[in-house]
């Protein structure tokens, strides 16, 4: 698992330099981030763009630290070219859930690879389920899918309450992203481990549910 692929060091180096420069070019950060505002003013860009800057070097080192642990999952599955397609579909997918949950909040903004590197863990979890993931807290590693699920369900607790400043919505976007990535590339997953699709799919039909039902 810890090996460390040239797709992940390209990635992480993208991250590394983009995030840099956020960090000392106020003007530059401000025009690349994730803002309502302005993507619906026409900077589609800033969906893509605001998944390279991170808030702080500690934000940057724990997005590409949890990309390092789960990417060689991906990679030694489907190749470095479908891992990097997971990823950017993942990005996408965050910020597109991101804008559909908070379309009437101009002033909404996000930066961070954690809805990309959300989607590369949910990929992890689906095509090896069975992985144990150790947690703080917690002296006993669990299954990797309750882990995965545990999260969503946090993550949905944390878009209806707000709860710091997290991009809970893009984490979860992230998710749905590296899952039907993931499906897309091994359709046969639904047949073979058709429990675990399921299992997996629960949290995304609840935030769906809860949300036309006007609870989120």
């Amino acid at each position: 698992m810890y090996n460390l692929h040239i797709a992940t060091i390209a990635i992480i180096a993208a991250n590394v330099l983009a995030s840099l420069k956020g960090f000392n070019d106020t003007n530059f950060f401000e025009r690349y981030k994730f803002g309502i505002g302005a993507i619906k003013a026409g900077q589609k860009d800033r969906m893509l763009t605001s998944g390279f800057l991170h808030v702080d070097m500690s934000h940057l080192f724990m997005n590409m630290f949890t990309l390092y642990f789960f990417a060689d999952v991906v990679i030694s599955w489907f190749g470095p070219a479908k891992f990097v397609g997971i990823y950017f579909i993942s990005l996408i997918a965050g910020s597109l859930l991101a804008l559909f949950f908070h379309k009437d909040e101009p002033y909404y903004s996000a930066v961070g690879a954690s809805g990309a590197v959300t989607g590369i863990l949910y990929a992890a979890i689906l095509l090896q389920p069975d992985m144990r993931l150790g947690i703080m807290f917690i002296p006993i590693p669990l299954p990797a899918y309750v882990l995965g699920i545990g999260y969503l369900l946090y993550s949905i607790y944390g878009m209806k309450k707000r709860l710091g400043n997290i991009g809970h919505t893009a984490h979860f976007g992230g998710a749905i992203g590296g899952y039907v990535a993931t499906l897309l590339f091994k359709p046969e997953l639904l047949v073979t481990d058709t429990l675990m699709v399921i299992l997996l799919a629960i949290p995304i039909v609840i935030l769906f549910v809860m949300e036309k039902l006007g609870k989120i």
